[in-house]
């Protein structure tokens, strides 16, 4: 397995691809949903973003317009689709076409964090599958490919008309780990429809032992945990999931884990959310010993709290888009 370094290790503004490759016809451009993770991608790239011009008219239109020419170009336009996730997926949308129509060769859309991807099948009737319309509207709107990060299911890959390639931010996440003394792990999936997820972090964890939270959902971001299948007692409980939300799902299993007898508490999260009341929820003293999570999304100085802990994974996404480029194996990245 390939690790990459992570912010919380390396300073990103010094690492950058070998001298070797051809930047000539690479372009990055981003959105305004994470630019300090995509000046992080440039300077692992050591490529600037690049020049565009995004605001609002009186109405609240958006205009969008590249400053530079990208006729020819291979352009990677980073912009993870999270709050306001219409305002920013619209954003995204209104690039791609203005990309389109200056003539880029091909317009790899980055999308670290896939917003509405929870919406991906009918739980009942009469609903939108949502996650399905919007990569409709990528690949209408002009997109050549995708580059996502840790999708809420992996089937959402299968949505796109277009060559998706979905990476991971679990290397990260484990690197970081490596460096802590744990004792003796027990990875923990917060319910029964993480348990693959959980299952390969714990193979990356040297094969650590497996725990499943039996829960119960009685309705959209409510839930009840209810027992835990496996051995905690004693041990260091790492609690793993895609992407925390409200909090409710997470704390819950962790107050589980304390009672069943886990001397220890940590979450693992790609995908820092943290709709309210998130914060409050994860800071609860005692509860966890470390809150872990990636910057797919940005974190307001007051969605901060003593037990988070945010990691890079720019590196981690500046190797795809040089390997998409390049036209190598991304996959080959977590062998």
């Amino acid at each position: 397995m390939t690790t990459f370094p992570t912010a919380a290790r390396v300073d990103t503004a010094g690492v950058q691809a070998p001298a070797s490759h051809d930047t000539r016809r690479l372009r990055l451009f981003s959105g305004t949903s994470n630019p300090e993770l995509a000046r992080e991608i440039g300077a692992y790239l050591g490529i600037p973003d690049g020049p565009r011009v995004i605001k609002r008219f009186a109405d609240g239109e958006l205009y969008i317009q590249i400053q530079e020419s990208i006729r020819g170009c291979d352009v990677f336009l980073i912009q993870p689709t999270c709050a306001p996730v219409n305002d920013h997926l619209m954003e995204l949308l209104i690039m791609v076409d203005a990309c389109r129509r200056a003539s880029a060769r091909q317009i790899t859309a980055v999308v670290p964090y896939y917003g509405y991807a929870r919406a991906d099948r009918k739980t009942a009737g009469r609903e939108s599958i949502t996650a399905k319309l919007v990569a409709n509207l990528l690949v209408k709107s002009g997109v050549d490919r995708v580059l996502a990060m840790d999708l809420h299911s992996s089937q959402i890959q299968g949505y796109f008309d277009i060559p998706c390639d979905h990476i991971y931010g679990s290397p990260v996440l484990v690197d970081y780990l490596s460096t802590r003394d744990l004792g003796e792990v027990v990875v923990v999936s917060p319910d029964v429809g993480g348990v693959a997820r959980a299952r390969a972090f714990a193979k990356q964890m040297h094969d650590a032992p497996l725990a499943i939270i039996d829960k119960r959902r009685s309705g959209h971001n409510v839930a009840e945990s209810l027992t835990v299948i496996g051995d905690v007692a004693g041990k260091t409980a790492v609690l793993i999931d895609d992407m925390i939300d409200t909090g409710g799902t997470i704390v819950q299993g962790a107050r589980l884990l304390r009672r069943q007898g886990a001397s220890r508490v940590l979450c693992c999260a790609t995908h820092a959310v943290f709709s309210p009341p998130a914060t409050e929820r994860l800071a609860e003293p005692g509860l966890f010993e470390e809150v872990v999570v990636t910057n797919s999304i940005p974190l307001a100085p007051e969605r901060h709290f003593p037990q988070l802990r945010v990691l890079s994974v720019a590196n981690m996404l500046g190797e795809a888009i040089w390997r998409i480029h390049e036209e190598s194996s991304v996959s080959s990245m977590f062998r």
